[in-house]
Parts: structure tokens; C-alpha cells; sequence
């Protein structure tokens, strides 16, 4: 008999990990519903919906529960802090949870995790704001970077950096867009399955599809419960992969025989993209740097049955000699502040700093230069990002152009979120001109 689990009680736990033990939140909701497998439907959804929420609107949550708590939430211990975020998130946010309830079970948790000398005022400051909770509204746009900040539920110091860099109206429309919920995005296998063939499978496995406008082989997928269970999933009939992340392989556009390396390729999907381009021919790399990130390419390409693909465990920093002139396309999809993806990875917002950007800047430069070499003349570097970050993606372009004259800026694009389909993402191609090749040779 399953071990039974307290849905509120995993909740707090997700988040804690996330807010208060630094693990990622998408790598702590799985861990977690891979874990209870046996829950319900429903019980799954609401804990998805709770985490994602409540790690969505925390600068609102917090900035409400400080309108009507004497005790200000940086001063609050971790445990009471994050069941008064949770339980606040579900009154204002989950018109299916009374009030009363998320009161209840936020007293309860407390007393359960050795706080019942708290249990008084977590009761008192739930019970103000479900009093209030009608009259709570979002600050004025007009009120500046704080008002926006509660408003969208992202750091002040981002605001900022993105109105430098953007104008307000866009600014607006991306922080607005990472609030929405959105389908999961998948590539389908053409080769394996018809697009018809494929409907019909996801109709009996009770998924809500719709097809993209955009790319063909793109799907949007909703209303299923658990994606590894389904057996299309199973089957390798598609890979789950954001509209941004399939344009890499699009703009890469790779030939028969090709031999391709993806420097920083886990979970896989631009690989396996790649991979399924050739047909059966040429050769992908798709390297990384740790055995779990191979892990899960090779999890990937097992489930995908290609056969012209493979996983390598190693550092992008390092030179790899034997790797020199070889490749057709190199692919530097590299690790970045994440500022494209806050809509399914909520918690990188209070994760990053401009420290870590200043740092990442670096890191991707020194892959770059790293990796640049194993283009063969007249291949392709393809460099990518999924942050709105300038000096990320403009700023690296323009310096990659100027140490590297051989290299030629075939084209470049920033997709913006609430302004473009998919994620937030950037993407620089360039080509090894055979010419300015030779003559450093000479």
C-alpha cells in the first residue's frame, strides 16, 4: 500500500529546498513528484500550481504579509516565512481553497515543524489578510521601479537593468508574460510517428494538444498529469523543447555527413535536434560538463533511437586538440543568467545577481574562445542563449567579432517574451571564412 503524503506538507518542503536550501526549482518539483508517483491528478496539479505560484508572486506575497505583520519577512524564520507565502498565494491567487482552509493547514504546518509557540501569529496575520484580502490591489505602475517590482514579482535591480536597456512598454510586456501559465512545448519525430498518428495518441491519452502556427513538428501540450508516463512520451515520439531552443537547429541548418559539436548540450534537445536533421548521416558530440548532465542526454538519446549521436562528458573551458578544424557546427549554447525562462524557472530571478552576470560574462567568453577553433573553415558557430541579458548575447557577439576577425556575423536575434513566440532567447551565427583561415595559416 502507498505510504500516504500530505500535499501542504510537501509543498512547504519543495519550496524550503528551493528558498532556503538553494536547489533548483524544476530539478525539486521532480525530484519530488517523481518521488510520489502516486498521487492523484489533482493533488499533483495543486502542488505544481502552489510551488510555481508562490515562487511567481513572492516580492507580492511578501510585500502584502509585511502590510499586516509586525514581524517583516526577512526577520521571520525560514519555516514560518515560507508557509505564510504558500497559504497566502493559495487565498489570493486559488479562488478552489477557502481562506479559512490555507489558514488552517498553515497553523497546522507550523505546530507540525516545532512552532506551535507561532501558531497564534500565523493564525492572527492569515486571518488580517483574508479579512482585507478584497481590497488588496497592485501598486500603480506609476509608482516606479518598487511599484513594478511588487507588481511583477521581480527584483528591483532587474527592472532596472532591463529599462536600460528596453522601453518601458516591452519591459512591461515580458514581466507581465512570465506570470502566464503556459502548455509544454514539444518537437515531434516526423521520422517516427505522422503528425495525425500522433493527435490521435495524445486525444487517448486524455492530452489537450495545440498544433503551432510556427514550426511544424512544434506541439503545445496541456492537461496531461505526469509526461513520463505517457506512453508517447515513452515511445521517443517527441522531446520536450521550447520554440526559442528549436530555432538553434533551424538557423544551423545542417547538411548530409555533417559532424557536429554541442559543447554545453544537457538536457539534449538541440543535439537530438540536430541529430534528427541529418537523417542518419554525419555525427553530432553533444558534450557536458558533469556525469548527471550526461546522464540525462544519454536518458534522451536512448529514448530517441538515434543512432549518429552521442554523449561525452567534458569541460567546455578546455581546449580539446583533437577537436581542432573538425567540426562543421559548433553549437555554444551556454550557461547564462537565465532571464528568458523566469516563466518556468521562477526562482533563477532571486537566484541571479549582476555579480553572477558579470561572472557568466566571463565563463562565456572563455568557452568561446575555447571552442572556436574546432570550426573547420566555412563551418558555422552557432552561439545561444536563454536570458534578455545585452551584455550576455550583443555584448559577447560584438566581442567574439573582434578577437576572431575569421569569423563572419552571418545573422543574430533577440527573442523577447510577450513580444516573440517561446522563451526569451538570443542567438549569433557566424561562419569561418576559408580565406582569413589561410592567411593566418601563412
Amino acid at each position: 500500500m502507498a505510504q500516504s503524503v500530505n500535499t501542504r506538507d510537501l509543498i512547504l518542503e519543495i519550496l524550503l529546498q528551493i528558498t532556503r536550501d538553494g536547489e533548483y526549482s524544476h530539478i525539486a518539483l521532480k525530484n519530488a513528484l517523481d518521488q510520489y508517483q502516486y498521487l492523484e491528478k489533482q493533488e499533483r496539479a495543486f502542488i505544481t500550481r502552489v510551488v510555481n505560484g508562490t515562487l511567481e508572486r513572492m516580492i507580492e506575497l511578501d510585500d502584502i504579509i509585511n502590510q499586516f505583520s509586525r514581524v517583516k519577512v526577512n526577520k521571520m524564520k525560514p519555516v514560518i516565512r515560507t508557509i505564510l507565502r504558500s497559504a497566502v498565494y493559495q487565498m489570493k491567487y486559488m479562488d478552489s481553497v477557502p481562506p479559512s482552509a490555507a489558514c488552517n493547514e498553515a497553523v497546522r504546518l507550523a505546530a507540525k515543524r516545532g512552532f506551535g509557540n507561532l501558531k497564534g501569529f500565523v493564525n492572527g496575520v492569515l486571518r488580517s489578510i483574508g479579512r482585507n484580502l478584497k481590497d488588496l490591489s497592485c501598486p500603480s505602475e506609476e509608482g516606479g521601479i518598487h511599484a513594478l517590482s511588487v507588481r511583477y514579482s521581480l527584483p528591483e535591480w532587474i527592472l532596472g537593468q532591463w529599462m536600460s536597456e528596453y522601453d518601458e512598454e516591452t519591459v512591461c510586456a515580458m514581466a507581465e508574460d512570465f506570470l502566464k501559465e503556459k502548455p509544454v512545448t514539444v518537437r515531434f519525430r516526423p521520422d517516427r510517428i505522422s503528425k495525425d498518428e500522433l493527435l490521435r495518441m495524445l486525444n487517448k491519452e486524455n492530452v489537450r494538444v495545440r498544433e503551432d502556427s510556427s514550426l511544424p513538428y512544434a506541439l503545445h501540450l496541456s492537461g496531461f498529469d505526469y509526461l513520463m508516463k505517457l506512453e508517447s512520451f515513452q515511445k521517443g515520439y517527441y522531446q520536450v523543447q521550447d520554440l526559442s531552443s528549436m530555432q538553434v537547429a533551424e538557423w544551423a541548418a545542417p547538411k548530409a555527413g555533417d559532424y557536429i559539436i554541442d559543447v554545453c548540450a544537457a538536457p539534449g534537445g538541440k543535439a537530438l535536434h540536430l541529430a534528427e536533421m541529418l537523417k542518419g548521416t554525419g555525427w553530432v558530440e553533444a558534450r557536458d560538463l558533469t556525469e548527471y548532465k550526461i546522464g540525462l542526454i544519454r536518458e534522451n538519446i536512448g529514448r530517441s533511437g538515434l543512432t549518429n549521436i552521442e554523449a561525452v562528458r567534458m569541460d567546455a573551458r578546455v581546449k580539446d586538440e583533437a577537436s581542432v578544424g573538425k567540426a562543421d557546427i559548433v553549437i555554444a549554447d551556454l550557461p547564462c543568467s537565465g532571464l528568458g525562462v523566469l516563466g518556468r524557472k521562477p526562482d533563477l530571478k532571486y537566484k541571479m545577481t549582476p555579480d553572477i552576470q558579470k561572472d557568466l560574462v566571463k565563463l562565456q567568453r572563455e568557452i568561446l574562445s575555447a571552442v572556436a577553433e574546432y570550426v573547420k573553415p566555412g563551418g558555422k558557430l552557432v552561439y545561444s542563449t536563454c536570458t534578455i541579458h545585452r551584455e550576455e548575447n550583443e555584448g559577447n557577439t560584438e566581442w567574439f567579432a573582434g578577437q576572431y576577425p575569421e569569423f563572419h556575423l552571418l545573422r543574430a536575434g533577440q527573442r523577447l517574451p510577450g513580444r516573440d513566440p517561446g522563451d526569451g532567447f538570443y542567438l549569433a551565427m557566424f561562419c569561418r571564412q576559408e580565406a582569413i583561415f589561410k592567411q593566418a595559416l601563412e
